[in-house]
């Protein structure tokens, strides 16, 4: 639970003029001296500043002080005699550290109460048994002890407690409760644990033992998180590693080619995709405006793998259609029950559905020129036709069949829906290749090793 708002009504007046009494503080040289009640010539400096509540001028008054084993602040207190009003707060006088620092401080007694404390308003303020925080930035800096911190809380949640009463009673009788239990901190009836947490380094609870160890206290110096460091307003470290390489997945590319139909100059587009559950492909499309042909083709973006794969899936169902297919120009397909086979590079390389595979088999058999026009055979054509017809059923998925890719290089890939899980329908199959198919492949007369130290094999 967070404390509603900062205590401190607003920062100090915004000065106008010098006072008219001469300034007086440190003397010149030593303007930070150590706090003390017993220092004398320690006064703050004054300047007559504008009050931000009824507009006329108060009285700021400025002093430099220096906390033992500490550092460096500068407690600022403004006051108008003519409306009352008053706000107290502290700067830090140095930098921001070079790492935050968190204090955990066990109180068990009453002089833990009067401990001093410089909350920066950078800090985080847990009281973890309450589970209550005070975000940062929430308060204004505060030079105070543990029970001011405990003391400005109360007042920071007491201050809207009347009109949370008119309007939302519920949420008052809360907040009621949980002062109550605020309150009773202050008496120390059990220990409980205050946490300050500054990534600025610059807050600070005092340690009544210096220079020797406080057992009750706990100081924790840390690396601040580069959303810390953007909320103080420090910039970011330039990082010395490499620049990252330039990532091709979200970018379409494109060439300069000629249309294979007309030979007119057109553009052919490229992307890397990654293929989930299996490898980077190139997907190419051209697209003439002159003649309107368009053309695309599938290129694996990988080496060639270390053995063939044998892709079997058994479709029995019309959903089968929709599974992805990757066909790269090395893969022959098979459907044993149609008795038809296709050839390597026949298609291309393709990235499509089943069933846009398929349409484009019936298309490319059933559009063969040699089976159209007066050469053709009657009886070749009415075998055709029953292709187109049987091949339409399975498409449909009125006919169970099986369908069979074959890629000696390995870079083919059907769509696996059960994955990561295996596809009970569908058959993986991993092989070594023969000579033939290294023949086909260009691997026999093919070598990548030896090279770089001369003793490459002579074929």
């Amino acid at each position: 639970m967070a404390a509603d708002g900062a205590v401190e009504p607003g920062p100090p007046g915004s000065a106008t003029a010098p006072s008219t009494s001469p300034a007086r503080g440190p003397a010149p040289g030593d303007l930070f001296r150590p706090i003390s009640a017993e220092d004398e010539e320690q006064q703050p400096t004054e300047i007559e500043s504008l009050c931000m509540n009824c507009y006329r001028n108060g009285m700021t008054r400025l002093l430099l002080t220096k906390i033992p084993f500490f550092r460096e602040i500068i407690v600022s207190s403004f006051s108008c005699e003519h409306c009352g009003w008053n706000n107290t707060e502290i700067q830090s006088a140095g930098r921001i550290q070079d790492q935050g620092v968190r204090y955990t401080l066990t109180v068990r007694a009453q002089e833990d109460m009067n401990r001093e404390v410089v909350k920066t308003d950078s800090a985080t303020t847990r009281i973890p048994e309450l589970d209550f925080e005070i975000p940062p930035f929430s308060q204004k800096g505060a030079l105070t002890t543990v029970e001011g911190l405990i003391s400005r809380a109360i007042s920071g949640l007491e201050q809207d407690q009347p009109t949370r009463r008119a309007k939302e009673e519920t949420i008052a009788e809360r907040i009621d409760e949980f002062i109550v239990k605020l309150k009773e901190l202050k008496q120390v009836s059990s220990p409980f644990t205050l946490v300050i947490d500054d990534p600025s380094g610059n807050s600070f609870v005092e340690n009544p033992h210096a220079p020797g160890k406080d057992d009750a206290l706990l100081i924790t110096h840390y690396n601040r998180t580069p959303q810390q460091e953007e909320v103080l307003g420090l910039q970011a470290q330039v990082s010395e590693e490499k620049p990252e390489e330039e990532d091709l997945r979200n970018e379409v590319l494109q060439f300069k080619t000629n249309c294979p139909e007309c030979n007119a100059p057109a553009e052919t587009n490229m992307k890397l995709v990654q293929i989930p559950h299996f490898k980077e492909v190139i997907i190419m499309a051209t697209n003439c405006e002159n003649c309107g042909h368009r053309t695309n083709e599938v290129k694996s973006g990988g080496a060639v793998e270390p053995l063939g794969t044998r892709i079997t899936l058994h479709i029995t169902d019309p959903s089968d259609m929709t599974r992805d297919l990757l066909k790269s120009e090395t893969c022959s397909v098979e459907i044993p029950e149609l008795e038809f086979e296709l050839g390597m590079a026949v298609l291309g390389g393709k990235f499509t559905t089943l069933e846009g595979l398929l349409k484009d088999i019936r298309e490319l058999v059933t559009k063969n020129p040699f089976t159209l026009g007066d050469s053709s055979n009657p009886g070749q054509t009415e075998k055709l036709q029953e292709f187109s017809w049987r091949l339409d059923q399975i498409i449909e998925g009125n006919v169970k069949a099986h369908f069979i890719m074959d890629d000696p290089a390995g870079n083919s890939y059907l769509q696996n829906v059960y994955a990561p899980e295996d596809d009970p329908e569908m058959k993986v199959e991993h092989y070594k290749r023969t000579f033939n198919q290294n023949e086909e492949l260009g691997l026999n007369d093919m070598q990548t090793e030896g090279y770089e130290t001369g003793l490459a094999p002579q074929r």
